[in-house]
C-alpha cells in the first residue's frame, strides 16, 4: 500500500471545505491571512484601535531600524545554532515540532527551567537549552531515525532529555514525546529522514512548504471552525519556515521567493504586547477572565479571536510601515520576532502588562 500523501487531492479537499483557496498553477496559498481577516471582521470580543496601530507601526519601524533588527538577529541568540548546514535544518525542525506551551502559573524561581552552561533558561529558551544539553550528552535528539524508534529511544530517555532543573516539570510532556515520535517517523518514511527533501519539493515556495508541512505532519495542522467557517493558523508550520529563512539569512535552504506570504505567528505572548501598545482591545468579560488567569479551552471563540485579530493587527502594522517606508523589507516575520523579544523582555523586567491568556495546547 502506498502511504505517500496525495497533495493535489488534499488541496482539493481543503478548497471544498473552505480551508484555503487554491489555483490551478503555482504554489498553494495557506489561507491564514484570509482566516485572520474573517475572524477579525466577525469578532465581538476583540477589537483594534486604528490610531494605536498607526502609532505602533512607526514605533516598531523606528526600533527595528535602530536595533538593526534583521534575519541576522536570529543567529545572534546565544543558543541558536550558527552552522548553515543540514544538521542545523534538522535541529530547527525538531525545535519547532516541540515549540509549544511554555507558560506557567509558577514563580520565576519554581517554573520549568533548564540550566545550561551555568545559565538558567525558561520559556522557549528552555527548549533550546535542553536540546543543546541532550546533544552535548551524546543523545541525538534531532535525528528522526533515533527519536522515532522506541527501542533505541524509550520514553524514559526522552523524559531524561526533558528533565527540569526546577520544581515544575515541562508542560505536556507526553504530547511532546508523541509529536516527536510521530514527526520523526513521517520524516523517515516520506523524506528519507531529512527535512531538506521536504524543502526541495516545495520549490522555494514558503506557502507551499507550509501546506506540505500541514498536510504531512498532523501536529502542525492548526485548523479550527469559527462562526460557521473553517479557519487555519498553522502557527508552528509558519514559524518553522520563518526560522529556516532567518537562520540561513534568506539563502540556501532559507531561500523563498514568497516569504512575504508568511504571517505573524499567533501565540499567547504577542497579543500581550499588542494590548500593551493599545492596538488590541478586549471586551470587559474577556479581559476580566484573562486577568483572573482562568483557562480558555483550545478552539474557544475567545481564543480564536485573540489569535486571529493579532495576526490581522500585525498585517495592518506591516501595511502601514510599507506605506510610509516603501522598500524597508520589514515583513510580518520580523515584526513578530521583534514583538516577541520585546514582550519577553518586558515580562522579565516585571513591567505592567495584561497576563498571557491561559490556553494549554500543542498549537502554540
Amino acid at each position: 500500500m502506498d502511504d505517500d500523501v496525495d497533495h493535489d487531492l488534499l488541496a482539493f479537499i481543503r478548497e471544498a471545505m473552505g480551508f484555503t483557496t487554491t489555483t490551478k498553477k503555482g504554489p498553494r496559498e495557506t489561507g491564514v491571512l484570509e482566516s485572520a481577516q474573517y475572524i477579525f471582521d466577525n469578532s465581538i470580543d476583540v477589537a483594534l484601535d486604528r490610531d494605536s496601530v498607526v502609532q505602533a507601526a512607526e514605533s516598531i519601524y523606528t526600533s527595528i531600524q535602530q536595533k538593526s533588527y534583521s534575519t541576522q538577529t536570529w543567529s545572534e541568540h546565544e543558543l541558536h545554532p550558527n552552522a548553515k548546514n543540514e544538521d542545523t535544518l534538522n535541529f530547527i525542525f525538531t525545535m519547532d515540532v516541540l515549540n509549544f506551551s511554555f507558560w506557567s502559573e509558577k514563580s520565576e524561581d519554581t517554573r520549568f527551567s533548564v540550566v545550561y552552561k551555568g545559565k538558567k533558561y525558561t520559556g522557549y529558551w528552555s527548549l533550546i537549552a535542553l536540546m543543546n544539553r541532550a546533544l552535548d550528552e551524546g543523545i541525538p535528539i534531532t535525528c528522526p531515525f533515533f527519536v522515532s524508534d522506541p527501542d533505541l529511544c524509550p520514553d524514559s530517555l526522552l523524559a531524561h532529555v526533558f528533565r527540569s532543573d526546577s520544581e515544575e516539570q515541562i508542560p505536556l510532556l507526553q504530547d511532546r514525546i508523541n509529536c516527536l515520535r510521530e514527526s520523526g517517523m513521517i520524516l523517515c518514511e516520506r523524506y528519507d529522514g531529512s527535512f531538506a527533501n521536504c524543502i526541495r519539493e516545495a520549490n522555494q515556495s514558503a506557502s507551499e512548504l507550509i501546506m506540505r508541512v500541514a498536510d504531512d505532519f498532523p501536529c502542525f495542522r492548526d485548523e479550527f471552525k469559527f462562526e460557521g467557517r473553517n479557519v487555519n493558523f498553522y502557527k508552528r508550520a509558519q514559524i518553522l519556515i520563518a526560522d529556516i529563512w532567518a537562520c540561513f539569512n534568506s539563502t540556501s535552504y532559507g531561500s523563498f521567493h514568497d516569504i512575504s506570504s508568511v504571517t505573524m505567528f499567533a501565540d499567547y505572548r504577542v497579543p500581550v504586547i499588542l494590548h500593551t501598545m493599545g492596538c488590541m482591545m478586549y471586551a470587559p468579560k474577556l479581559e476580566a477572565h484573562i486577568c483572573a488567569r482562568k483557562p480558555i479551552p483550545s478552539g474557544h471563540p475567545w481564543e480564536l479571536q485573540l489569535r486571529g485579530t493579532s495576526i490581522w493587527c500585525v498585517e495592518l502594522i506591516r501595511r502601514e510601515i510599507e506605506k510610509n517606508h516603501p522598500g524597508s523589507g520589514i515583513n510580518a516575520i520580523l515584526i513578530d520576532f521583534y514583538l516577541y523579544d520585546t514582550a519577553k523582555g518586558m515580562e522579565e523586567r516585571g513591567d505592567d502588562m495584561i497576563p498571557t491568556h491561559r490556553t494549554r495546547s500543542i498549537w502554540y
